[in-house]
């Protein structure tokens, strides 16, 4: 899977983009604010249908403008697709082929993309939300069924939320619908978690062969999913997974009236990385964190090969700078004739060229792209 052809208009600074990527390696150089940053956003975009920037669609439309437009060509298992994006202040539009989606569903899936950032280091250290954010653009990408699920829950959550908000208030007293509400929460919520358990299990597996093979040292890692519900285990069906789920509702049904809000389920479940058996956010070093993190990237990688047979985009933002020679060249290596990989850097210096051979250079400018040999792409 590679992308071809790419366009971007009123994205952020990228007014009129228009470029074609090399199948294997795209390096793109420029000062801080000229538009690095927000093309690998806008192949991310067109990728996913979401920014990992921002939740607020609108900011990504360049100012003054009331549109913003991403499309490009891919070629996937032999075949020439074309996709497309429509960003307006009410709402997002997507195309295959020029026919228009009915549900974002239908497109999320054709282009996977996996981007690492100096931001991915807070997947380890940073807050809950962060990773369960993870799971549901990752494993969204790759599973429609999850995609819908994850929908699904966060819309009957809110759904309860709010009437649990008016029995708090005394707006409401019918704890009847209140149950009704849990028992569709708990439906929803066992087929994410049980989806997440699998996801996480092949992720697992990956990510202690990628960090083997980075690290130097013998530590032993492992990625844990923790759902809030603690009855819940790894090897519970659905069934199983549902009537816990609902259980933990009925228990906690005065205290959720209280509180004005949903106690447990998949919004408020954890992914655990340990070394030896220790919480890498408590006490991993900051390098064992960052090498954490990128073999969780790498084991993304392998993850979206194993369940679609292709691989997918790698978009690096600004890492190169972050990473020492050894992992870099751990990095490199290991995505070596595999994907297609986008770069973003100040400048060249400390890349390890031994690894790459003959990318494409480009240098971005004020949201306009030059090849480095100075021929002109955008417009």
């Amino acid at each position: 899977m590679y992308l071809k052809h790419f366009i971007a208009q009123n994205y952020r600074n990228l007014q009129q983009f228009e470029v074609d990527f090399d199948p294997n390696v795209n390096i793109f150089i420029g000062q801080n604010a000229q538009g690095k940053t927000n093309l690998l956003e806008a192949i991310y975009f067109l990728a996913l249908t979401r920014s990992h920037r921002t939740s607020n669609d609108k900011e990504l439309i360049a100012f003054g403008k009331d549109y913003a437009n991403v499309s490009g060509h891919i070629y996937k298992s032999q075949i020439d697709l074309s996709l497309r994006v429509l960003i307006t202040t009410k709402g997002k539009k997507v195309w295959v082929n020029r026919v228009e989606q009915a549900k974002l569903s239908k497109y999320v899936g054709q282009l996977n993309a996996i981007l690492f950032s100096p931001e991915d280091l807070d997947l380890i250290k940073g807050a809950p939300n962060l990773r369960r954010r993870f799971m549901d653009q990752e494993f969204g990408q790759i599973s429609a069924e999850y995609l819908y699920f994850a929908g699904k829950y966060k819309q009957v959550l809110q759904q309860k939320n709010n009437y649990l908000k008016q029995l708090a208030k005394g707006e409401a007293h019918d704890t009847m619908f209140l149950e009704v509400l849990s028992d569709q929460l708990a439906g929803v919520a066992a087929e994410v978690i049980v989806r997440r358990f699998q996801f996480l299990n092949y992720l697992d597996q990956y990510a202690r062969d990628a960090y083997a093979h980075i690290s130097t040292s013998a530590e032993k890692l492992e990625v844990i999913y923790r759902p809030s519900v603690k009855e819940i285990s790894v090897k519970d069906s659905v069934e199983e997974v549902y009537h816990k789920v609902l259980n933990n509702f009925q228990n906690n049904q005065k205290l959720e009236i209280l509180k004005g809000t949903t106690l447990s389920g998949p919004h408020r479940d954890d992914i655990d990385f340990e070394l030896d058996g220790k919480n890498a956010h408590l006490y991993g070093s900051q390098g064992q964190q960052r090498t954490i993190a990128l073999s969780i990237k790498l084991a993304e990688i392998q993850l979206v090969h194993q369940l679609t047979d292709e691989y997918p985009l790698l978009l690096l933002d600004d890492v190169m700078s972050e990473l020492d020679h050894n992992r870099q060249s751990a990095l490199l290596n290991y995505i070596h004739g595999k994907t297609q990989t986008f770069i973003t850097t100040t400048d060249l210096e400390g890349i390890s060229w031994e690894i790459i051979k003959k990318p494409k250079i480009y240098r971005i400018k004020s949201g306009q792209i030059y090849l480095e040999e100075g021929k002109l792409h955008g417009k």
